[in-house]
Parts: C-alpha cells; sequence; structure tokens
C-alpha cells in the first residue's frame, strides 16, 4: 500500500460535515489535551472523529456511499476511545496527544480495520520523524544542563553518568531499551534539577514500561537502587558518595562494617551486633543480588522495610538480609557461620521471614513474632487488661486475635451492680478503637480479629459489626471478625433443625469443650431452657441464622467462618488447653487461657524457587525447610516481649509457623491449570513434602536442644502425627471425606518423633505472606493469579504488575502486542474474553474469579492433612449466590478445613464486563460444578463488593 501524505488526510474531511460527528458530552468536563508544546486544550472527541473520517476516507475514498458508511464506524469507535481514555484516567486528568492516538490505533486494530490502522499508524510515523527534523534543525545543539547539589551550588549535570546508570540497569535483561528509558528521562530534565529529583527521573520512565516488558520492572528496581546507594553511602561515610552497581563488588563489606557501626550510633541497632566478625559477614554478601528485585519489591522494602533516620534509608539489600540475619544467630555457639547461612537462605529469596523478624530483627527492641492469640475474660479488669495488651502487643508489629466468647451477652445479670449486661459488643468497639490508635509506629496500622462462638447470644449483633448502616456506636469498622463454628452447628444446618443462643455465664463449660463432649454438654442446656432454667437463651433455625452469617459475609467481608472442633481435635496440644480462636489471618490454631497469650512466629518457603526439571527439587526443599525451621526456633529465646503471659506461652509449647508462597508461579512453571487435578495433586505432595521436612528438622533440633517443656502427653509424644491426626477427626464426626494417599516414608519418622520428640509443638502454618511475596516477586501464599496485568495498591504506593510467564507464551506465540495490553487491561488481567488467545493459555493463567472456588478448597483440603495449624483461605466468586456461597462453605466444612479467611468478591463493574457479547454471559473461563447441593436457596441481596483485593488500608492484606 503506498504511503499515505499529511494532505491525504486533510482533504479527506471535506467529505463529511464535522457538525455531524458524535461527542459524547459526558466525556468533556474536566478533561484536557496536552500537547506537544506542553498546552493544555480542553478534550473533544468531536476531533478523535475527524482523524478516523479522514483515515477511513483517505483509504476508501470520499464517495457518498463511503461517507455513510464511514459516519457509521466512526461514531461507534469514537465512543470506543472516549470511554477507554476516561475509564484509564483520574477526574480531571488532561491526556496527552500521544495517548489519545494510541487509543486511535488500538480502535481501529480491534476492530478489524486494518488497512485503516496501517495509513493511521504511518502516517503517524512520518509525522514524528518531520517534528524531529523540525526540532533537530531549530536547536542544533540541547543548551548544557546544571544539576544543584545538597549544598546548594549548581555544578554541570553528568548526562554521561546517566547513560551508563541506564544502560548498567538494563544489562542482561531482554527486550529493554536503555535509549528509550533516556528519552523518556531528558524530556523531564531542567536546569537546576536536585540530585533527588534526577535519580526519581528515570525510574519513573522505566515504571511507566513495565505494563509492555514485564523486565522493566526489574530495570526500575535497579534504577531505584542507584537512588538508594547514594542515600546510604553518604550517610554512613559522611559525605556525598555515589557508587554504580559495577562497583559495589568492591565497596559492599567496606559499607556493611560502617552501615553497621552507624546503626548503633543513631541507637536503631542492637551494640552486639558489632562483636560479630564484620569483615568475615561483609566478605560474604553478595552484591549481585541486588539485580534480583523487581520494582514492586524493592519500594515495599525502600519504604518500609530498611532502616532509616529522619527520612533517610541508609541500609542496603544485602546489608539488610544480613542484619536480619545476624538478629538471627545472637544466639548461635558459631554465630557468623550461622548469620552467613541464614542470610544465604533469605538473600536468594529460597525462604522469607515474616514482617515482624524483618523490621525488628537486630535492633534494641527485637519483637519477631507475627501473631499473639487471647481469650478475654468475662470481669471489667479482664477485659480492659485484654485491651491494653492488644496495644502493646501491636506496638511492635504483632497482628492479634481475640477470642470474645467468655464475655455475657446482652442481657445478662451482673451480680455485682445488680444490672444487666450491655453485652459484648461496646467492649468491641474499644478494642477497634484501640487498633486503630497503636499505628505501629507508622508502618503498618495497628490490626485485630474478634473471635465469638457461634452459640453466644450476642452473636447476631456480631454479625453486624462492619455493616455501614445501624447505630454507629454499635458498629467495628475496622476490626476484622470471625465466627468460631462448632460442628454441632453445621450438622444442625444439615438437618434443617434449631439452633439455641447462650449467654456463657450460664454456659460457661461450653467455652472449653469441643467434639461430641460439646454436643453432650449444649443439648443438657438446651434441655434445661426447656425446662425455664436458664434466664438468658433465644432459639432460631440454624439455617436462618447461617444465611445471615453467609450474607453479612458477602456484603462486609465479615464475620470470617473458622471451624472450632477440626481446630481443637487436631491440635498437638489438647492436653494442655484448648484453642479458644485464630489469629488475626485465620492460620494459627493455638490455646489461650488467662496465664497464656500464644505466640506464633511465622516463616514462608518460596515454593517457586524449589523446582526441578521434573518437578520439586526436594533435596534443595529439605536444606531450605531444616534451615527456616532453625530460624524460627531462634526466634522464641531472642524475642522481646511485651507481656508475660506471652513470654510464658511461647518458652512452654515454642510453636512455629512455616508456610509457603508461590504455589501459583510454581503451578505455572510446571504448566499446571489451576482447575485441575494435576494441581490438587501437586498441592499434595508440595504439602507432605514440607510437612516431612519440618517435622524431621524441629525432631532434630530436639535431640540439639532438648525437646519443647509441654511435649510429654502431645499428640507428637504418642506418635500421632498430623497425617495421623485426620482420623481423630473422622471419628468425632462418624466420617470424613478426605484423600488420606502419602508418599514418604510417614512410619520411620513417627517413631523417631517419638523417641527424640520435637522442639516444637506447632510447626506449620500457610500465612497470607502479602507484602514478603511482593518482596520476592511471587505470587502471595497459595492464592491463585488475582489479575495478569493490573495495578496494586499498598502502603508503598501504587504498582503496575504484570504476569511475566504469561507475557513470555504470548510472545512465543506472537500474540503479545499493544492490543492484547489493551485488551487485559480492558477485562481486567483476564484471558477469558479474549478470543485469540488459546484455551490452554486460558487455563493456564486462568484467575482467581475464572476458577471455581470448590478447586481451592480441595487444594487446601489436600494441604490440610498434612498441617499441624491451618492455612489462610481465601475464596473468590465472580457472580455471588446464596446457593454458591453455601455450597462452598458446606463444602470447606465437609472436607475438614479449619478456617477460611475473607471471600472476594467482584464489584458492579467488573461484572459488567463479564456478561459482554462473545461471552456468553460467563466472566468463568475455567469452572466445575458444584460439589455439594444447597437443599433450599439463600437469598443475598444486592451489596458492595467484600474486602477489597487492592485494598491498601487492610493490614490482613498486607
Amino acid at each position: 500500500m503506498s504511503h499515505l501524505h499529511h494532505q491525504d488526510f486533510t482533504s479527506a474531511s471535506s467529505a463529511l460535515p464535522t457538525t455531524s460527528l458524535p461527542a459524547r458530552s459526558d466525556a468533556e468536563p474536566g478533561y484536557g489535551v496536552i500537547r506537544r508544546n506542553g498546552a493544555v486544550t480542553p478534550f473533544d472527541p468531536s476531533k478523535i472523529a475527524v482523524a478516523l473520517t479522514k483515515a477511513f476516507l483517505a483509504v476508501e475514498g470520499n464517495t457518498a456511499a463511503a461517507s455513510r458508511r464511514v459516519h457509521d464506524i466512526v461514531e461507534e469507535l469514537t465512543r470506543q476511545i472516549a470511554d477507554a481514555l476516561v475509564r484509564r484516567a483520574d477526574h480531571g486528568r488532561a491526556f496527552h496527544i500521544e495517548e489519545i492516538q494510541d487509543q486511535v490505533e488500538l480502535a481501529l486494530m480491534r476492530g478489524e480495520h486494518h488497512k485503516v490502522a496501517r495509513a493511521y499508524v504511518l502516517y503517524r510515523d512520518e509525522r514524528a520523524r518531520a517534528r524531529a527534523a523540525e526540532v533537530q534543525a531549530a536547536e542544533p545543539q540541547r543548551p548544557s544542563l546544571n544539576l544543584r547539589t545538597d549544598e546548594g551550588r549548581l555544578v554541570p549535570l553528568d548526562l554521561e553518568r546517566l547513560a551508563r546508570v541506564v544502560e548498567e540497569a538494563c544489562e542482561g535483561l531482554a527486550d529493554v531499551s536503555a535509549e528509550r528509558i533516556l528519552a523518556e528521562t531528558q524530556r523531564n530534565l531542567y536546569d537546576g534539577i536536585s540530585a533527588a529529583e534526577l535519580a526519581l527521573a528515570p525510574i519513573l520512565a522505566a515504571r511507566t514500561l513495565i505494563e509492555t516488558e514485564p523486565n522493566y520492572s526489574h530495570v526500575s528496581a535497579r534504577l531505584l537502587l542507584d537512588m538508594l546507594r547514594r542515600e546510604a553511602l553518604s550517610f554512613v561515610h559522611g559525605r556525598t558518595d555515589e557508587a554504580r552497581q559495577s562497583e559495589m563488588g568492591e565497596r559492599y563489606a567496606d559499607y556493611f562494617t560502617a552501615f553497621i557501626r552507624k546503626g548503633i550510633e543513631v541507637q536503631l541497632l542492637d551494640p552486639e551486633l558489632a562483636r560479630f566478625d564484620l569483615a568475615r559477614l561483609g566478605a560474604a554478601l553478595k552484591p549481585e543480588r541486588d539485580l534480583s528485585f523487581q520494582f514492586l519489591g524493592l519500594q515495599t522494602l525502600y519504604d518500609r522495610y530498611f532502616l532509616q533516620t529522619d527520612g533517610i534509608r541508609f541500609e542496603l539489600p544485602q546489608a539488610f538480609f544480613m542484619r536480619v540475619a545476624m538478629g538471627l544467630a545472637l544466639r548461635e555457639i558459631d554465630r557468623e557461620a550461622r548469620a552467613i547461612e541464614f542470610y544465604d537462605l533469605l538473600s536468594c529469596f529460597d525462604f522469607m521471614c515474616s514482617t515482624p523478624t524483618l523490621f525488628n530483627s537486630g535492633t534494641l527492641r527485637p519483637q519477631l513474632s507475627s501473631c499473639f492469640l487471647t481469650s478475654v475474660p468475662d470481669d471489667l479488669d479482664g477485659i480492659f487488661k485484654s485491651i491494653k495488651d492488644n496495644a502493646l502487643l501491636a506496638k511492635y508489629s504483632g497482628g492479634l486475635g481475640n477470642d470474645w466468647t467468655r464475655v455475657r451477652g446482652l442481657g445478662a445479670h451482673i451480680k455485682g451492680t445488680n444490672g444487666e449486661s450491655q453485652g459484648v459488643v461496646p467492649f468491641l468497639k474499644v478494642a477497634n478503637d484501640t487498633a486503630i490508635a497503636v499505628n505501629q509506629g507508622g508502618k503498618r496500622k495497628g490490626a485485630v480479629c474478634a473471635y465469638l462462638e457461634t452459640w453466644h447470644i450476642d452473636i447476631e449483633e456480631f454479625l453486624d459489626l462492619r455493616k455501614n448502616t445501624g447505630d454507629d456506636r454499635r458498629r467495628t469498622h475496622d476490626m476484622n471478625t470471625a465466627n468460631w463454628v462448632p460442628d454441632l452447628f453445621m450438622q444442625r444446618v444439615e438437618a434443617n433443625a434449631d439452633w439455641t443462643l447462650f449467654s456463657p455465664d450460664e454456659a460457661p463449660d461450653l467455652h472449653d469443650l469441643y467434639g461430641p463432649a460439646f454436643a453432650q454438654a449444649y443439648e443438657a442446656y438446651e434441655a434445661k431452657a426447656d425446662r425455664g432454667e436458664m434466664k438468658v437463651f433465644r432459639r432460631v433455625r440454624a439455617v436462618d441464622l447461617w444465611r445471615r452469617m453467609l450474607t453479612m459475609l458477602f456484603e462486609t467481608g465479615h464475620p470470617w467462618i473458622t471451624f472450632k472442633d477440626p481446630c481443637n481435635i487436631r491440635s498437638p496440644q489438647g492436653h494442655v488447653g484448648v484453642v479458644h480462636s485464630s489469629n488475626l489471618c485465620t492460620e494459627i490454631t493455638l490455646n489461650t487461657s488467662d496465664d497464656e497469650v500464644a505466640v506464633c512466629n511465622l516463616g514462608s518457603v518460596n515454593l517457586a524457587n524449589h523446582l526441578g526439571d521434573s518437578g520439586l527439587d526436594l533435596a534443595r526443599l529439605e536444606r531450605t525447610v531444616r534451615k527456616a525451621v532453625r530460624m524460627l526456633d531462634n526466634v522464641i529465646d531472642i524475642n522481646f516481649y511485651t507481656i508475660p503471659e506471652a513470654r510464658r506461652s511461647n518458652l512452654r509449647h515454642r510453636p512455629v509457623g512455616l508456610g509457603l508462597m508461590g504455589f501459583q508461579d510454581a503451578l505455572q512453571a510446571l504448566r499446571i491449570a489451576v482447575a485441575s487435578d494435576d494441581t490438587l495433586r501437586f498441592a499434595d505432595a508440595s504439602m507432605e513434602a514440607i510437612s516431612y521436612f519440618a517435622i524431621s528438622a524441629s525432631s532434630e533440633l530436639a535431640a540439639e536442644r532438648g525437646r519443647y517443656p509441654s511435649f510429654d502427653g502431645s499428640l507428637w509424644s504418642r506418635g500421632i502425627l498430623p497425617i495421623d491426626s485426620v482420623e481423630l477427626l473422622a471419628e468425632a464426626r462418624g466420617g470424613l471425606d478426605l484423600d488420606r494417599s502419602s508418599t514418604l516414608d510417614w512410619s520411620t519418622l513417627r517413631e523417631r518423633v517419638r523417641s527424640a520428640g520435637m522442639r516444637n509443638s506447632n510447626v506449620m502454618a500457610i500465612a497470607p505472606t502479602a507484602t514478603i511475596s511482593n518482596i520476592c516477586g511471587v505470587a502471595q501464599s497459595i492464592e491463585p493469579a488475582y489479575r495478569n496485568l493490573y495495578v496494586k495498591a499498598n502502603m508503598s504506593g501504587d504498582f503496575t504488575v504484570v504476569n511475566p510467564g504469561l507475557v513470555r507464551d504470548l510472545k512465543a506465540r506472537g500474540l503479545w502486542d499493544e492490543v492484547m495490553i489493551s485488551d487485559l487491561k480492558y477485562f481486567d488481567g483476564s484471558l477469558g474474553s479474549i478470543d485469540r488467545v488459546p484455551a490452554d493459555l486460558k487455563a493456564l493463567y486462568a484467575t482467581a474469579f475464572e476458577i471455581d472456588s470448590s478447586w481451592l478448597i480441595e487444594a487446601a483440603a489436600r494441604r490440610q492433612k498434612w498441617i499441624d495449624q491451618a492455612q489462610s483461605l481465601n475464596l473468590y466468586i465472580a457472580n455471588p449466590s446464596g446457593r454458591a456461597l453455601d455450597t462452598l462453605y458446606r463444602l470447606a466444612w465437609k472436607r475438614g478445613l479449619k478456617t477460611t479467611y475473607y471471600l472476594r468478591s467482584l464489584g458492579a463493574t467488573h461484572v459488567e464486563k463479564s456478561t459482554l457479547k462473545g461471552t456468553d454471559g460467563k466472566l468463568n473461563s475455567v469452572s466445575v460444578a458444584p460439589v455439594v447441593a444447597a437443599p433450599e436457596p439463600i437469598t443475598i441481596p444486592a451489596a458492595p463488593m467484600a474486602c477489597s483485593i487492592d485494598d491498601p488500608t487492610c493490614e490482613a492484606c498486607q
């Protein structure tokens, strides 16, 4: 096709009166167009129509018949383009002229107007070259620019160094362009620019390209490193200093020694760190591992984790990992060797400690534990002591789970005042406000989850706590809530029977009972109520209460549904207490009492880093797990305890929680679709291996360091491992539909545990890992992909996230282009509605809302048989209905799961897109029929979505 010239487009406009072209009036107000000279003019969609008309008529001719046909096409395309621009923008934003022209190209290509699109592209290219020539002729030499130093002096701006830094950031990365970054960077330079602005300019230029090529995320991270190096080196050396990555091989060791001394000087680091052999540790640092970060991970560390004073970060990544490792090795015999061993594990992302450990290891207040569980007593002193304890525990980054079931209900008698109780809700309001007041030093919001058993007389008010309507004095808008559900209630739901609510002051033993003993006592209290011997009780249909639980879960995302009996029946520690609740994220199941506040110390294996040619690399996984369990056990002795009840409990039982992350990455690397039987088998095999190695490691530590003090009488001491405790649950329920298969030599391990003992009462729990998985650049925990391309919001800001595996596969098939990027944005990172994507890729890269969540429950059930604690299990539902929710949560209970976590649903705009023409009214590209049928429908009213998955204020998501 011949090249079209500027006059072709200009003359073509005469064939169609521009006054008849459409203009989307609701897109105009508040929007502007940034011209190439920087001027801003009002956004006028009719000008898009003019450009489209010129393009069509220049290709197809300007006959009357062509003009009429073109008018209809242009009208529709103009509306699409205006809609796309508005969708991409915040209200009041101005669009750059190039952005508008990009959308015109995409609309033409998507509409299959290929000849017109080609003509338009060629025309834009010709005009770009002409403008470049004009600029070169008018400005043959770029004016010199000056940099304003920190002292206020003007010095010549070193563009050569800038170019070297950008080129170095691109080294070894495919499909990235240093020239493109430099060109965009130089557009934003000006005379007198500060050093901080100069460092930021290439980062901003590179991060805008991430959506087109995932490797720009690594480029952006490396450019951020350059900024961080200048900040850190200058501070620790007391003078302006900077270094490129290629120079850090020689400089990291000297910097590290200076960093430790400076950290102690500014009273952030424990002086004991100076007693390590710093030269030996500095020599062990691996500067090349700085290049492993993606931008989201490094920016998160920069904003929230690296040590800083007066806003100046002076901790570089490898120093950070070594500082954490040193803090965990303080009490080792050869602590330098152990610190290097721990550092190697952390810095290669094979394993990552939890956020409190990363925040506080090696500092003056090493509060390294993640979770604290308390049981609130039924008296005023005890209630307010519990709220005070919450504040002290949250101060240094602990997440809280409170059991409130013992607090008497509304209308119960108070002997001391001869009055009536106002119930548990007013005290929950105080606990909610305390969590907000103690914000963990600004690093993250304080966070607490309140648990209440389903038989409590206040349960219906408890369900309403997160509603946005009603008396605000009886609402807790910031506190997470969870139902602690006994098996008997679920059995009553199944039988469509009645359920009786009691006040715990009249039925005190129900709090500590579970299984058949609970059922027996509960039925005895029902009989007392029938005889008129109970003052405060209420009878409801169990299924009506269940409906309300599910309705509130959908409307507000709370209360979460957790199951009391499997948590207790399968607990290794039933001989010394009762599990009364889980924690903030529903993965911890430890005993609590007035004398003991349960503590758990968390870390996660990066499963994606432990794959070999034929699946799991078991040798590498065993090495990682053995070291990780040792690190977690060390936390218990090093930890800074803010209340004595926490110290007493942790030293007596020594629980740890080893989990995993990167499960979705591992599936995709192995070419396993998440909604498949192969995923269930992989979930089973991977968790069996982690369980086997973790139990082995704790038993080896027991031989070296001694058993945990409360070992005798535990399930461990009786040779009952987690895989064996499944049978205890099956016996209590009269059966359990759960796969029991295994592949490893459990009989030998069982005998070793019986004879050598265990160092830790609990060793496994799968936490959400939302932030540490960002650091490692993998999918969080056991989660399916949320989207394949999206903007993630957290406390560090907004970040473009794109699935690099998907991009590689689309490139290999010639499908990765701007139209695909635009389609992914429009369909919220889902491939299901993009026709040209092959079915195998749709299945492999199916997102959370494209699969039936019963697959997630089935995979979780396979894992749960190997885990002595629980899992943070989110469930996703694109088109919620009462029957769908009922099916999911009954299935979770029937499969023996201990807990569930958030219910995620889609907002109205997402659901609307899922019913576009061509998708047959379905978003799901991968689905299965429900496994369990509901006996009758449950009506879910129209409501806002449940917890937003990328809500930056949701601490549980951080």
